[in-house]
């Protein structure tokens, strides 16, 4: 009995957790690989990773699901809690947890495609950033001279636009930014296109335009970047993004939106025909007018030329100018006999003043002179060159009593020619 016992012992078979989980988790990869999977998202979680974690669940049972940054970027849609999504993806076990999740390959929406939740969703997003406000939409130019067009140069809407500017023998001028509108990276060539023709001076609008096709061709047009890049525009914008019944969200964010290029290039070409028609009418008009105008003064100018109170006037107006000339005679005559006297007296004037004024500085400089010679005598140097000395301490006081000085004190002596230094010699009771 011991020993039949301690044989079922060694026959056991005795597993880790670690081991037990990793059977398991090769077991489920092989049985259930690239399986579908649909329900309800709850307890989303977006870390910065960029992995998406959430929870998938239906009435009776709730699956734990991760789609992994290297998938979960191709998502044309953000995942909400509470959508309904189909998964297509493979069962694993994460071992420190023991818990076994659904690892996402693919996510769609149930009962609605990706792009369409993706188109809603940005959309949503966008108007409640203001992109879609009205208020912010600019007018297009009323006689535009030059546009600019985003487009592929190879499709059939640039080709729709320049035959209905050349029907109707517009004279606007175009210039084309190449660009692709399908496909990867044609998102972010549009968004390039608007910005540099914003860079012109030259372009009053711009159009962005692209033929008709399914959501998937279009849906460049419903990609953030172009979204952005016509919201910051500084020139108006035209979306003429495929047929009538297309919608895209470059539609909601333009200035205006074309239902197909060629309505785009319909009304921008609408305006300048309008107006040069209107230039036309008014210029014709104008000419119309001024010809009868001139037809009037004509007539008018006839009947007063044959009107007697005419004759008249012009009689005494050759009356008036006659004696005008005869008066400018006299006056020639009279002024110079007027002026002579003046002339002479003015010149009698000048000499006196003139005779006065040497008179007056004669005198003036005789008081300067004298003023001169007085100030002279009363100069100290004067005094000096009569044989009197200045006599000034070092500080520079003058020295005017012996008693100022202490024996052996050093002056400085001042003379007529120039200055030397002495020093007071002891008294000695002389």
């Amino acid at each position: 009995m011991q020993q039949q016992e301690l044989r079922l012992f060694e026959e056991r078979r005795i597993l880790s957790v670690s081991q037990l989980v990793n059977e398991v988790k090769r077991e489920l990869e092989v049985r259930f690989r690239d399986i579908w999977v649909k329900g309800e998202i709850s307890n989303l979680k977006l870390p910065p990773s960029g992995h998406i974690y959430f929870t998938m669940k239906d009435g009776d049972a709730q699956l734990k699901a991760v789609c992994f940054r290297m998938q979960s970027r191709y998502l044309k849609f953000q995942p909400e809690d509470g959508m309904d999504v189909i998964a297509r993806g493979s069962l694993s076990v994460y071992p420190p947890r023991g818990e076994f999740q659904l690892v996402i390959e693919v996510l769609e929406p149930a009962g609605r495609g990706a792009l369409q939740v993706a188109f809603e969703q940005l959309k949503v997003k966008l108007q409640g950033q203001g992109l879609f406000d009205p208020a912010r939409k600019k007018p297009l130019p009323l006689v535009p001279a030059k546009i600019g067009i985003v487009t592929s140069p190879s499709g059939a809407a640039v080709q729709d636009i320049l035959r209905i500017l050349n029907r109707r023998n517009n004279r606007l001028d175009v210039l084309i930014f190449p660009a692709r509108v399908q496909g990867a990276g044609a998102a972010e060539e549009v968004a390039r296109g608007i910005q540099y023709l914003n860079t012109r001076s030259d372009l009053d609008v711009i159009i962005v335009a692209r033929g008709g096709g399914s959501l998937e061709d279009l849906w460049a047009f419903n990609e953030e970047v172009v979204a952005r890049a016509i919201f910051a525009s500084r020139l108006p914008i035209i979306s003429a993004v495929g047929h009538e019944i297309d919608f895209t969200i470059a539609d909601f964010v333009a200035d205006l939106r074309a239902p197909t290029p060629s309505a785009a290039a319909e009304i921008v070409s609408a305006a300048r025909d309008e107006m040069c028609k209107r230039v036309d009418t008014f210029a014709a008009r104008a000419m119309q007018g001024m010809r009868s105008l001139l037809r009037d003064k004509r007539h008018r100018l006839e009947h007063l030329a044959a009107n007697r109170a005419f004759v008249d006037a012009h009689s005494r107006l050759r009356f008036y100018l006659q004696r005008l000339d005869d008066l400018n005679g006299r006056l020639a005559r009279v002024l110079p006999s007027r002026l002579e006297p003046l002339h002479h007296k003015l010149a009698n004037n000048d000499r006196e003043l003139s005779r006065q004024m040497q008179t007056y500085l004669h005198t003036l400089r005789a008081r300067v002179q004298g003023g001169e010679q007085q100030l002279r005598a009363y100069s100290p140097l004067a005094v000096l060159e009569r044989g009197y000395a200045i006599v000034t301490t070092e500080e520079g006081s003058v020295v005017r009593d012996p008693l100022q000085l202490a024996d052996d004190q050093r002056v400085e002596v001042r003379v007529a020619k120039g200055e030397f230094k002495a020093r007071k010699e002891p008294d000695n009771g002389i």
